[in-house]
């Protein structure tokens, strides 16, 4: 009988609907609801699938409806959803190493950042400690601030500390709030600590390993690390100006504050806004340019192996190469003096297309589902829950249960999809021992 593991693409997506099936269930206990009763199948199904997936979305007021052993669950699913994510996308990668040849397996080496194919245990541990201090340096941040700060009893202060601290570095975005974080939006000592765990989560553990080592040889960087963190910068820069540009003057928004608080909102914003799912202001205010600008970004997502989603940054990267080549006649797609295989530009191609197509079916179906919501609302929720951001302009509650299952699919395939579909192309690539011949039918 075949081992499971030779078909990891199946096992991840099957991984995670067992993950959400029993969270459902845990989320349905009458003790997970501050209201007796339990919760309905559909809500339960909805915020299990929205930890699982790290997304953040929230058919109902997560403070208020989910008791502290609702909160606790939220916590606990985020963690493993976080957690799974990341070691089975960096796991996947070195068996996809073992099936290739020599050469090839150092290739896969090489571009994950120097990971241990051989010992998968030193892995996870590396894994585990790198999330565990994350998480507790930005824990330890905020319990001084709530405590000291805010006036929280010193058990409170720990507990939300806590609590945001894991929503932050697994991108989730769950808050205790019921404004998500808007009443800290002047307060650096709450935002930024969230924002870098946003960013730290967002970039992936082999970027992560590979700048512990090398952060001060750019030249040594692989060509992963190299467009994960160029685009992090670039697409971080572009984010906070258009945000500060378009909102600046905006009533419901950066309008009322001052010139400081103005750069730090649209600082921490920009970076919440790729896959964070926290917002610092109002997000069912902001200007439709804004909006349009936001829906691109989370689309575009952060790092593989991470626990943002989106296409990823490398997939947008390489096509924007891809296009740069083409446009000047250049056989090959080079990227710091090396050349990109034509398999990878294939995944890249295939990863970005078809996370349009479920972006544009998906708003397709919630529009015709809903009723007066603009389209720019839905096709924001819809890439919202696709990337697993989990931003909202705040109509994810007035959805009917059947545009709330659209939206749970879409976080489910946003979430497991690239990494499922990018492992069985890697997996199923053979090489033919004959070629067609050749033929250029018109295009353009």
């Amino acid at each position: 009988m075949r081992s499971p593991w030779q078909h990891p693409a199946r096992i991840v997506p099957l991984a995670f609907l067992g993950a959400i099936a029993v969270g459902t269930a845990l989320m349905m206990l009458p003790a997970a609801r501050a209201e007796p009763g339990h919760a309905p199948l559909v809500t339960a199904l909805f915020t299990a699938a929205s930890a699982v997936c790290v997304t953040g979305l929230s058919v109902v007021d997560t403070p208020t409806y989910w008791s502290t052993f609702g909160h606790v669950l939220l916590t606990v699913l985020s963690q493993i959803g976080g957690f799974g994510i990341m070691t089975l996308a960096t796991l996947l990668s070195l068996l996809v190493s073992r099936r290739l040849g020599l050469r090839g397996r150092l290739m896969a080496q090489a571009e994950s950042a120097g990971l241990s194919g051989g010992n998968i245990a030193a892995v996870l541990r590396r894994v585990a400690l790198v999330m565990v201090i994350c998480e507790g340096a930005i824990a330890v941040v905020l319990t001084l601030r709530f405590w000291l700060g805010y006036g929280y009893p010193p058990g409170r202060a720990l507990w939300y500390a806590v609590f945001h601290a894991v929503q932050a570095f697994n991108n989730a975005g769950f808050a205790l709030y019921p404004d998500s974080l808007v009443r800290f939006v002047t307060d650096p000592w709450i935002c930024l600590p969230l924002a870098f765990g946003v960013l730290a989560g967002s970039i992936g553990f082999p970027v992560l390993f590979e700048l512990a080592r090398e952060w001060r040889t750019p030249k040594c960087w692989s060509t992963h690390t190299f467009l994960t963190v160029a685009g992090s910068l670039l697409l971080t820069v572009f984010g906070f100006l258009t945000f500060l540009i378009f909102e600046w003057r905006n009533p419901g928004t950066l309008g009322p504050l001052g010139t400081p608080a103005k750069v730090l909102t649209a600082f921490t914003q920009d970076i919440m806004t790729r896959s964070g799912g926290f917002n610092t202001v109002d997000l069912g205010q902001l200007n439709s340019e804004t909006i349009a600008t936001t829906t691109g970004l989370m689309f575009i997502g952060g790092g593989s192996a991470s626990t943002a989603g989106g296409i990823k940054l490398t997939t947008f990267l390489l096509l924007a190469y891809v296009i740069w080549a083409e446009i000047r006649g250049e056989p090959d797609v080079v990227v710091r003096n090396r050349r990109i295989a034509e398999e990878t530009q294939r995944q890249a191609i295939t990863v970005a297309l078809m996370g349009v197509a479920l972006v544009a079916t998906g708003t397709v179906v919630l529009d015709a589902l809903t009723e007066d919501i603009p389209f720019d609302r839905v096709l924001f929720e819809v890439t919202s829950a696709f990337a697993t951001v989990g931003l909202s302009t705040g109509v994810t509650g007035s959805l009917p249960a059947s545009a709330q299952v659209v939206l749970v699919v879409l976080m489910f395939v946003g979430r497991v999809g690239t990494i499922a579909v990018g492992t069985a192309i890697a997996l199923n690539t053979r090489r033919r021992l004959y070629r067609y011949p050749e033929e250029r039918p018109l295009v353009g």
